[in-house]
C-alpha cells in the first residue's frame, strides 16, 4: 500500500513538472498526451490501492472473526470438561 501511495505521488509530481515544462517552452511541444497517460496511470494506481485496502480490511475482519471463534470454541471445550479424545490440547 505504501508503495502504491509513493507511486501515485511520483506520478503527480511528474505530471505537474511536465505541465510546467510545457508552459515554459518557447517551442510548442505537445506534452498533453504524456500528461494524460500519466493521469491515466495515476487513476489505475489509485484503483489498485483501493482494491488492496478493501482486501486488507476484509482479511483483518476475517482474522478477527476467526480469533473470536477460536476463543469461543476453546471456552466451550474447557467448560465441557476438556478436550475430546484424540485432539491435542494447546
Amino acid at each position: 500500500r505504501e508503495s502504491q501511495v509513493e507511486l501515485r505521488e511520483h506520478i503527480d509530481s511528474l505530471a505537474t513538472e511536465l505541465c510546467r515544462i510545457n508552459e515554459d517552452q518557447k517551442v510548442a511541444l505537445d506534452l498533453d498526451p504524456y500528461v494524460k497517460k500519466l493521469l491515466n496511470a495515476r487513476r489505475r494506481v489509485v484503483l489498485v490501492n483501493n482494491i488492496l485496502q478493501n482486501a486488507q480490511e476484509r482479511l483483518r475482519r476475517l482474522n478477527h472473526s476467526v480469533a473470536k471463534e477460536t476463543v469461543r470454541r476453546k471456552a466451550m471445550l474447557e467448560a465441557a470438561g476438556g478436550y475430546p479424545q484424540g485432539l491435542p490440547s494447546k
